[in-house]
């Protein structure tokens, strides 16, 4: 397994519980006697630190393997900045959920430890990139790791589009917004529309309409080298908004046509060796236990 030694911390923002846990991690480091580099955001925060800095975009070039102190949000942009780099991350779960960032703080010395020492799994996770052309010029880009969703911003009314997938007319609708999600993303904003949990080996692209304005419109998965192309109605009266992983956003105009499909690059994701996917599922969404006495 790969030896790591130049580590890039990337940290939570406005958190003292994740500034906490940076602090325990930046001395567990040091104690190992390697190289440690923090994200300049959050070196603000940690005065004296005395430590070397760098952007997030340039995190990637300088290290071996970049730890996410965080909730899944905060790695979800670690990850769009990081997968051009193809530097595996390994997050440390601040937040809410953790499908992401799956060591908790209190395991912190133990696990990252296992990792340092050649025991881990690396999973491989790709990214969508969404692109929005007007007239035929490109007028937004943006990446996600979890999804790419056409909503109609703060408006109240409902979107009319057109979709196409592989250039084959799918259907025309009148919805809330679509979402288009990796597998990552399924058990995210596209669970909550009603979509289907995808394991995340699998090369595929989930497409779930939002509140369609009829009862025969589903979710459908699709290969995950397809290219999905989306028509905002041209007659439409509002502006419609596309947003990357909830966190990047940019404005559609009547008429234009947003693209969809996979990234080149992608994520390296690093688990604990114990990590599972169906145990994750079972925490983070409140699945049953086995049955009490029942046959193994």
């Amino acid at each position: 397994m790969e030896q790591f030694r130049n580590i890039g911390i990337i940290g939570r923002l406005g958190s003292s519980q994740a500034l906490d846990t940076i602090r325990r991690l930046k001395r567990f480091l040091l104690d190992r006697h390697l190289h440690v580099i923090l994200e300049d955001a959050i070196a603000e925060a940690l005065p004296g630190h005395g430590l070397q800095t760098s952007s997030r975009r340039n995190l990637g070039e300088v290290c071996d393997m970049v730890i996410v102190v965080g909730g899944d949000g905060s790695l979800l942009g670690a990850a769009r900045a990081l997968a051009r780099h193809k530097v595996p991350v390994l997050g440390i779960n601040r937040g809410s959920l953790g499908f992401l960032t799956d060591i908790l703080p209190d395991e912190l010395e133990v696990k990252v430890a296992e990792v340092l020492d050649g025991q881990y799994l690396v999973e491989s996770r790709f990214l969508l990139e969404a692109e929005v052309r007007r007239h035929g010029e490109a007028i937004g880009q943006g990446d996600a790791l979890n999804d790419v969703v056409l909503h109609p911003g703060k408006s109240t009314k409902m979107i009319e589009f057109e979709l196409f997938i592989d250039g084959q007319f799918v259907c025309s609708q009148k919805a809330d917004g679509l979402i288009v999600a990796t597998p990552t993303g399924s058990t995210a904003y596209s669970l909550s529309a009603g979509g289907p949990i995808m394991h995340p080996k699998l090369d595929a692209i989930v497409v779930v309409p939002m509140y369609p304005h009829t009862l025969s419109s589903r979710p459908i998965v699709v290969d995950g080298n397809s290219e999905l192309k989306i028509v905002v109605a041209k007659d439409m009266q509002i502006y419609p908004l596309v947003s990357c992983d909830g966190q990047n956003h940019f404005t559609c105009a009547p008429g234009d046509i947003i693209t969809v499909a996979k990234k080149a690059q992608k994520l390296s994701l690093i688990h604990p060796l114990d990590h599972n996917y169906y145990e994750v599922c079972r925490t983070k969404l409140g699945w049953g236990s086995r049955l009490g006495n029942g046959g193994d």
